[in-house]
């Protein structure tokens, strides 16, 4: 994250860069030259921090889902997150000037991401019961009808909102802010902290609901709750960072193949491994081709998909989620 924040059109010294963090921080030291300042602790400190936080949260939200719905090809998109977000934050760019009545894109798109899975979550029971194949069909049908309709929305958008749209749909940290941080930090950090207590029983997943049963878990509702919070902090982070793919997907395969599935080590590491990888693709992001920044969405899927189809090779990788 230091040399994230120090790489950039204006390249600061690690050195600065501690010594301006630390002054924001505790009060001590001198503040040092005013643009600098600007640069390190107003445009980049922010935004590096955002990009881990979210990496971290999808990558969590991977690892529960590809347990609640018992199929390692589940990302946090696989309920219509994504596409709940992404046409809730549409409505406001196209159909206004950037807010509905008083709504923002970030909170529309939480709402709209909100609205996907309550949506999903009542068309995925089975007898009152939460079904993980009928909760996975619902996803990909409640994605494609909110799909139908952000596309309807960008067919009507002028050349400037669909610029907006599509960059937002393949996600960015580039208007980090401050004010956005307390939000996120408070809800993936609780959210990592609760899931990780769920460790046990996540296990107890893998092993069959039968199994969980005979253990004194009840599935159904243990089930519910990890939708909930799963959904919860990709919802948050999608609601400010937009769509970024592969991250859930990718990053909880990875993290297996030293780790082993024991949810009680996965899951921390994984939201550490998904906030380390996600801030150096957003450096690369506005590195590669400056003075332009390529959305996230475009690197994650970039260095996603051989790694998917390099882990596909592996076929005993994909027997146990």
């Amino acid at each position: 994250m230091t040399v994230a924040i120090s790489i950039g059109a204006v390249t600061v010294p690690l050195d600065q860069v501690w010594g301006i963090v630390w002054h924001h921080v505790s009060g001590a030291g001198a503040p040092g030259d005013p643009v600098t300042d600007q640069i390190v602790w107003n445009f980049r400190t922010p935004r590096v921090v955002l990009a881990a936080l979210v990496g971290a949260g999808l990558a969590i939200s991977g690892v529960v889902l590809q347990a609640v719905v018992a199929n390692p090809l589940a990302d946090p998109y696989v309920l219509g997150v994504s596409s709940g977000a992404s046409l809730g934050a549409v409505l406001v760019i196209t159909l206004t000037t950037g807010t509905l009545g008083g709504i923002g894109v970030s909170s529309a798109a939480f709402l709209g991401a909100v609205a996907a899975v309550a949506l999903v979550f009542v068309l995925g029971q089975k007898g009152g019961r939460l079904a993980p194949t009928r909760l996975v069909l619902s996803g990909v049908a409640v994605g494609y009808l909110f799909l139908a309709a952000t596309s309807y929305l960008q067919l009507r958008a002028t050349p400037t909102e669909l610029r907006t749209v599509m960059f937002w749909m393949l996600g960015s940290v580039a208007g980090a802010k401050w004010d956005q941080l307390p939000i996120v930090t408070t809800v993936v950090l609780t959210t990592t902290v609760a899931l990780t207590l769920f460790g046990r029983q996540l296990n107890a997943l893998l092993v069959g609901d039968e199994s969980a049963t005979s253990l004194g878990i009840d599935v159904h509702r243990l089930r519910a709750v990890l939708l909930v919070l799963s959904s919860l902090v990709t919802g948050t982070v999608i609601a400010v960072a937009g769509g970024i793919g592969f991250v859930g997907l990718m990053i909880p395969h990875l993290v297996r193949l030293t780790t082993g599935a024991d949810h009680r080590r996965l899951l921390p590491q994984a939201a550490l491994v998904g906030a380390i990888y996600l801030v150096v693709v957003d450096l690369l992001s506005r590195t590669l081709d400056r003075p332009n920044e390529l959305p996230l969405g475009i690197l994650t899927a970039l260095f996603g998909a051989p790694f998917f189809l390099w882990l596909l090779r592996r076929n005993k990788s994909l027997d146990t989620i």
